[in-house]
């Protein structure tokens, strides 16, 4: 049996992000799972070297990975729309459960059940979920700082939602992380 999920999974370098916004550097979707990755990876290692926590940093690397690869058939929702109602945001989950389903029965059936852990976390991966959010947020934030110290001040409300939405998560990793790494993002490369 052939099977398209690969190359599927591999569009999301096709699939562009901020699509309402006027960007200097174009971010698509490959890239931010990419950036969220090494984000959720980092801030478990934070909790687990840090914070005595034992968190399987591994494991939310690779959920980050994929947590948005339904958008490769829905295409990317900006969060204006996104978020406008309750209704709206609801519906649009339940749009996303059925792409990841779509994706997911790409596959040949006996490798299904592994990607559907993957696609859809568990109970087991509760206790990650806080990390991947923030690690998704921390991803956009970078992106709007970018942004916003290229010139473009059309991300200004963007950064300032952001800064917002992480500072309301109060998760110790993240604050760690914002502390610590953050302000090399403000800086450009000879200064780093």
């Amino acid at each position: 049996m052939e099977s398209s999920f690969f190359a599927l999974i591999l569009r999301m370098k096709h699939i562009h992000r901020w699509g309402l916004m006027r960007n200097t550097v174009r971010d698509d979707l490959s890239q931010h799972s990419f950036d969220t990755a090494i984000f959720a990876h980092a801030l478990c290692t934070i909790g687990n070297v840090r914070l005595g926590k034992n968190l399987d940093a591994e494991r939310c690397a690779l959920l980050a990975l994929f947590h948005d690869a339904g958008e490769i058939i829905t295409g990317d929702m900006p969060t204006p729309i996104k978020y406008r109602s309750k209704a709206l945001h609801d519906l649009y989950k339940e749009v996303e459960k059925e792409a990841v389903l779509e994706l997911v029965e790409r596959l040949p059936a006996d490798l299904q059940p592994a990607y559907r852990e993957i696609f859809s976390p568990g109970e087991e991966d509760a206790p990650l979920l806080p990390y991947l959010k923030a690690a998704d947020k921390l991803s956009a934030y970078i992106k709007c700082i970018q942004e916003v110290g290229s010139g473009n001040r059309e991300f200004e409300s963007a950064l300032a939602y952001q800064e917002e939405s992480l500072k309301n998560m109060k998760l110790p990793e993240l604050e760690i992380f914002l502390r610590e790494f953050l302000p090399a993002f403000r800086q450009d490369l000879d200064h780093q």
